[in-house]
């Protein structure tokens, strides 16, 4: 007795119609990592907060209101110290820009 091979073609898929809305989706997408314009602005924002010389505000808005405190008083030291401060302070919007993309990256 022979044995019969019964071959079965899935139906062959429409394609989506493309439209400008959803180019700009997907572009949109893309740019933003998929993590919405929130997300995607959010370590700016902590940036451009950071770059304010002497409070840290950095760091208060990625809600790590204890280390902007603790850097807040150890600057005036480091103030006599002309070289010691701007480390301090590049480093301060270094950070204030990694923990911002950590949350964001926690979120997603």
């Amino acid at each position: 007795m022979e044995n019969e091979y019964v071959v079965i073609l899935p139906a062959e898929e429409e394609e989506d119609e493309v439209t400008a809305i959803g180019v700009i989706g997907v572009i949109w997408k893309e740019l933003s990592g998929g993590v919405g314009p929130w997300g995607a602005l959010r370590p700016l924002v902590a940036v451009l907060l950071s770059l304010v010389p002497f409070l840290f505000l950095g760091q208060h808005f990625n809600r790590q209101h204890r280390k902007s405190a603790g850097w807040f008083v150890i600057q005036f030291p480091l103030i006599l110290s002309i070289f010691l401060w701007p480390v301090l302070f590049v480093w301060s919007i270094f950070d204030a820009w990694w923990v911002s993309s950590g949350i964001v990256a926690r979120t997603r």
